[in-house]
């Protein structure tokens, strides 16, 4: 397919928001014991955010075009939605305004020189570059030898989403946290999805994941979306044992779509001395690499 269905998007999105919400939760009466729809009726979402029946249901049917930030504003306060549902339904109805898709904007995937030179000059720490289909772009010489699972994949770029769903025993021996990892990596391209529903390779990857895994095709079904975020990443690294990370996932505004991430962990911890002790074996694996065999 060209493009991922917009007004399926915005459906199902819609529809699985309102869902979880209980009238209680929304603050209002529950008349009657037997209600035939889970979570809030549309009308009460409609009384929520101030708007009329008819034009939330044409909301929720996908038609997301004419709705202004206001409204937009409103729906999002009577569904509760959290600051990364609010920005993929906000991605929604600016991609529904875009006729036939006009304004595209496909993520980066290649990384300047000079923010290599950036990641190179990164040296206690592994730091890596990726976009939002998690494509690793660019990598320190740390990130190299902490993400060497990943990276064993021969396709380049390797891609995290991929090992994580189609390596589920490496990547679960890699990511301690594996169940909320892969919540994560699906969350955060269902929200890659709503500012690039043209992104071809996108549609191809998530494709090829829907195919191939059916945890994939169980956590994509969630709508859920996510945030690239800070915070902490624990991970089993097949030479160094247990590492405890501390991440910070930032954008870069000069290179829209690409995000640095770098690891790091407070001084005198277990996690600082097995970064110390990675940066050692590096070093090894690099000077083995670089050797030239004895003449015999």
């Amino acid at each position: 397919m060209a493009m991922i269905d917009l007004r399926s998007e915005i459906k199902e999105f819609l529809s699985s928001r309102r869902a979880r919400i209980t009238p209680e939760r929304a603050g209002l009466p529950a008349y009657g014991g037997n209600r035939r729809v889970k979570g809030l009726r549309r009308e009460e979402v409609a009384l929520l955010a101030g708007v009329s029946v008819d034009y939330y249901v044409r909301m929720e049917r996908g038609s997301l075009a004419g709705a202004s930030d206001s409204v937009l504003d409103a729906v999002s306060s009577a569904l509760q939605l959290d600051e990364a549902e609010r920005d993929h339904l906000f991605h929604l109805a600016r991609q529904s305004k875009t006729p036939g898709g006009a304004r595209r904007r496909r993520p980066a995937v290649t990384v300047r020189p000079a923010l290599q030179q950036v990641l190179a000059a990164v040296t206690d720490a592994p730091a890596w570059i990726c976009n939002g289909r998690y494509d690793v772009l660019a990598t320190n010489r740390l990130a190299r030898a902490l993400y060497a699972p990943v990276l064993a994949d021969p396709r380049r770029p390797a891609n995290t989403a991929r090992f994580v769903y189609l390596d589920p025993d490496a990547a679960s021996t890699f990511f301690v946290d594996y169940d909320r990892v892969a919540r994560d990596v699906a969350a955060k391209l269902r929200m890659e999805a709503g500012r690039n529903p043209h992104d071809d390779e996108l549609i191809a990857l998530v494709g090829e994941l829907s195919t191939r895994s059916e945890l994939f095709r169980q956590r994509w079904a969630s709508q859920d979306v996510r945030l690239h975020r800070s915070g902490r990443k624990r991970l089993h690294h097949p030479v160094v044992g247990r590492l405890d990370l501390d991440v910070e996932s930032m954008d870069l505004p000069t290179d829209p779509g690409l995000l640095l991430n770098i690891y790091t962990a407070p001084a005198g911890t277990a996690a600082a001395d097995g970064l110390a002790l990675l940066a050692s074996w590096a070093a090894g694996q690099e000077e083995l690499a670089t050797e030239t065999p004895a003449l015999s």
